[in-house]
């Protein structure tokens, strides 16, 4: 996997990329995290860039790491949550699951005035594309739409591990998240790459994030297909 110099310290972006692995069970807990010597051959790196990037985990408290025994995973929740409840993935990854995020695609695209979207972001903005896959398997499909203003040049060179983490390195600060549920027939394509027949319900998740002054940044709908796993919610307390 590429790291990219623009995009800041090279050794954050592989924190960051071995973190997000962490938390989404591809590095499970109690396991080991693969060899500083392998690291540096998949990332094209040093080995005190991978030694850094090792030292903010384990400052972080998802790894530790024994001279001799390598360096194994204890933590695999994040600190930060978007509330009390512990999130979707989160829960999956407890159950023994791991999860793969892969890019589908990155475009710029213009909105007509009669398209939903125009009043958020007015005539154009960023679509990107994204699957999870449940332990090999597609699962969820996600198309976000994205306030952002970049260049084709740079568009091109984008990579997304963690998509709120790359909102955050555009400076792009979300307070508030709303999501809203749905059952919907996804569009053919969306069948096609989840592997489920076509015209089947499932559930669709919509999300309408905004920055502290209330603007929209990102509107996002996802589809889950549901007969693989269900959609799991935990609360602290009874809700109402």
């Amino acid at each position: 996997m590429n790291v990219n110099r623009k995009k800041g310290p090279l050794y954050l972006q592989i924190k960051e990329i071995l973190k997000d692995r962490i938390l989404h069970g591809v590095y499970a807990i109690n396991t080991n995290i693969p060899s500083e010597p392998q690291l540096e051959e998949e990332f094209n790196v040093s080995k005190i860039t991978i030694r850094n990037a090792i030292k903010e985990l384990v400052q972080e408290g998802y790894v530790e790491k024994k001279s001799g025994k390598g360096t194994k995973v204890i933590a695999n929740a994040s600190i930060v949550r978007l509330s009390k409840g512990k999130r979707f993935t989160e829960l999956l990854v407890e159950e023994g699951h791991y999860i793969i995020k892969k890019v589908l695609s990155v475009r710029k695209i213009e909105l007509s005035s009669e398209s939903d979207l125009y009043p958020l972001f007015g005539e154009n903005c960023i679509q990107i594309e994204r699957i999870y896959l449940l332990d090999n398997e597609p699962y969820i499909y996600f198309t976000h739409y994205i306030l952002l203003d970049i260049n084709e040049e740079d568009l091109k060179e984008i990579q997304i591990n963690s998509l709120y983490g790359f909102l955050e390195d555009q400076n792009i600060k979300l307070e508030t998240f709303r999501d809203e549920f749905a059952v919907a027939i996804p569009p053919n394509h969306i069948c096609e790459t989840l592997k489920m027949e076509k015209d089947r319900a499932v559930l669709k998740r919509i999300r309408i994030s905004s920055d502290g002054d209330g603007n929209v940044m990102e509107y996002s709908e996802g589809y889950y297909n549901t007969a693989k796993q269900n959609y799991i919610v935990t609360y602290n307390e009874p809700i109402q």
